[in-house]
């Protein structure tokens, strides 16, 4: 015979009104939430999803919609944000929407048919139009990486003004003053962001800054590594390069390798993410790394919040900080001039050993 609520009771030692608020998705204190997943997975206790979704109107599914499930950033933080949601009765719906805003709109449309009762977005479309139903229902959505422009709602966010200021400010502190950006694209949140982090640490230094030094790039690898090849061919003088994005790091790395160009010893690169990828280069790379687990455990928190606490305080902003993993890829300069005199002698040697 199937358990019941009752036999839960009996093994908890609780009201059935605690454990049929637990059934139906209401706040039970922590020890008795523990006490009664314990019960249901030693009876083999099975809730009727359906009929609890029709009573409750909630379907305990969070849609999740990202722009790239292969980004290495998406992949860790919705695995860290799936756990967490999971462990307190919640499945998710993900969808990749490949960085296309017609994609981004069906994928939520298609989850709202699904009644999902949250949603969490790191959008394409930065204006929010695509989830204006969501919020005239009042369903809780929370952003990640991402502002939007015509709704209100949860944002996690890293500072990426202050994560692009280190990797620069490494990079001058040795010295570098001709140094490239490889960046997102230039209406995205978090790319417009970086390159201001990026000039900012330039004004600071009183180094001019030069807008051909900065490429735009869609954050794929094809697109950055035209973005770097057209950066090289056009401006020799480059002494660094700053890859903003996991994506612009592996472009960087490719581009740099194929042409053969030594780092740090021609070319100083301080990339973005990916622990392992940075540690397994030779050279090891300086890297700025984002707090991916911190954003999973926000997100999926704060979701928790608006549902299960009815929490209705004003939608905030969290803003998580970055760290930086120093490696060996970015070489001290002497200064201009000798770096100059320096590569000319190169130059010359090189001449002379061709002649021999």
């Amino acid at each position: 015979m199937a358990a019941t609520i009752k036999d839960i009771a009996s093994r908890t030692g609780l009201g059935l009104a605690t454990i049929s608020s637990y059934l139906n998705g209401g706040n039970v204190r922590e020890k008795n939430r523990e006490k009664i997943e314990a019960a249901i997975r030693d009876l083999n206790f099975e809730v009727n999803e359906v009929a609890r979704g029709l009573k409750t109107n909630r379907t305990h599914t969070i849609g999740v919609v990202i722009p790239e499930l292969n980004n290495i950033f998406c992949a860790q933080i919705i695995t860290d944000m799936e756990d967490i949601l999971r462990k307190r009765g919640y499945a998710t719906i993900i969808c990749d929407c490949r960085t296309d805003r017609e994609l981004e709109r069906e994928a939520v449309d298609f989850l709202y048919r699904k009644r999902v009762d949250g949603i969490i977005n790191m959008p394409v479309d930065t204006t929010g139009v695509h989830l204006k139903q969501f919020a005239s229902d009042r369903k809780p959505i929370v952003v990640i990486d991402r502002k939007l422009s015509e709704i209100d709602c949860d944002s996690i966010l890293v500072d990426n003004r202050d994560a692009a200021k280190k990797a620069v400010n490494i990079l001058i502190k040795n010295g570098h003053r001709r140094i490239g950006m490889i960046n997102g694209p230039e209406d995205i949140y978090t790319a417009i962001e970086r390159c201001l982090g990026y000039e900012a640490a330039l004004h600071e230094a009183k180094i001019p800054i030069d807008p051909a030094l900065v490429v735009n790039s869609d954050y794929t690898i094809k697109g950055a590594v035209a973005g770097v090849e057209s950066l090289l061919d056009e401006h020799s003088g480059v002494t660094a390069l700053f890859a903003a994005n996991y994506e612009m790091t592996v472009a960087t790395m490719i581009v740099l390798n194929e042409r053969g160009i030594r780092i740090p010893q021609e070319m100083s690169v301080i990339g973005f993410d990916n622990r392992e990828f940075a540690r397994a280069l030779h050279p090891t790379l300086t890297i700025i790394t984002q707090p991916t687990e911190a954003i999973a455990e926000q997100a999926a928190h704060t979701m928790l919040e608006r549902l299960e606490h009815g929490d209705q305080a004003p939608p905030r902003e969290r803003y998580l900080l970055t760290e930086v993993m120093e490696g060996k890829s970015v070489r001290k300069l002497r200064n201009a001039a000798s770096e100059a005199n320096g590569r000319d002698l190169e130059k010359e040697e090189g001449k002379m050993h061709s002649i021999l």
